[in-house]
């Protein structure tokens, strides 16, 4: 079995395959202030509760974003599992034509979302990933990473604004049944979920005239489902994208 390991600013994502086939997919939170022991812990108990056989576990490869995590998690994994992990950075095969000013900076989560984007869906694609941070990344029919956008997160959003406002209370992410509010916790969720939809549609249309092409259009990402239903373009979730992308890098690499 392969571990693929995505480390996000909020959530750890992992999962398993067997070849191609994914088998389960974990997560837990994302905790800067853990040791490798703890995340052995983590790992170690998580796998039991699954009735995961650790010894079936023949390679691993990570995705981070969070340096100070990456290496706990390396040591971790080699603690459980007796494997040593491949991470995404120099040196690392991915087949991805990175078109920006800087290909080096690119963050580990957007090319390995880029790698299987460009084995899964026509290109040219826009996807939209919708975690700690908003992005939304254009690729062109040549299956090159040209740039995109990025701004705060869903959730950052939400939780800023509940915070320098003190009159505004903390909301679920239910949308109400109108765009106008009548009330302040409607308002709230309107301003977060409508106003959140129709930027991706705004920018996607902003990206296909600047581009002069139709995309097909892709979502990711914890808040993508929350969010992505109430836009008016027809957008593709696969949560799984950054997790794919490491299995194919793997494959790449052995």
């Amino acid at each position: 079995m392969l571990l693929c390991t995505d480390v996000g600013n909020t959530n750890i994502k992992f999962a398993l395959y067997n070849g191609d086939k994914l088998l389960m997919k974990l997560r837990f939170s994302t905790n800067r202030s853990k040791t490798a022991d703890d995340y052995a812990v983590d790992l170690y108990t998580i796998f039991k509760i699954n009735n995961v056989n650790v010894k079936e576990i023949s390679g691993s490869i990570i995705s981070s974003v969070v340096p100070l995590v990456t290496d706990l998690l390396k040591k971790a994994i080699m603690t459980v599992a007796n494997v040593d992990s491949l991470v995404i950075g120099p040196g690392i095969k991915t087949g991805l034509d990175i078109r920006l000013d800087n290909p080096g900076a690119v963050g580990s989560d957007i090319v390995c979302m880029c790698v299987a984007l460009k084995e899964y869906y026509p290109c040219p694609v826009i996807v939209v990933g919708m975690g700690t941070a908003t992005t939304i990344l254009y690729m062109n029919e040549n299956k090159a990473y040209c740039g995109g956008v990025i701004l705060p997160g869903v959730q950052i959003s939400l939780d800023a604004l509940t915070a320098r406002c003190a009159l505004l209370p903390s909301v679920n992410f239910s949308a109400p049944q109108k765009a106008i509010g009548t009330n302040t916790a409607d308002c709230i969720r309107s301003g977060i979920i409508y106003s959140n939809a129709a930027m991706i549609d705004g920018m996607i249309d902003r990206f296909e005239e600047e581009v002069q092409q139709k995309c097909t259009l892709v979502a990711t990402g914890g808040m993508a489902q929350h969010i992505v239903s109430y836009c008016k373009k027809n957008i593709i979730i696969n949560d799984d994208l950054v997790l794919e992308g490491l299995r194919l890098i793997y494959e790449k690499n052995l």
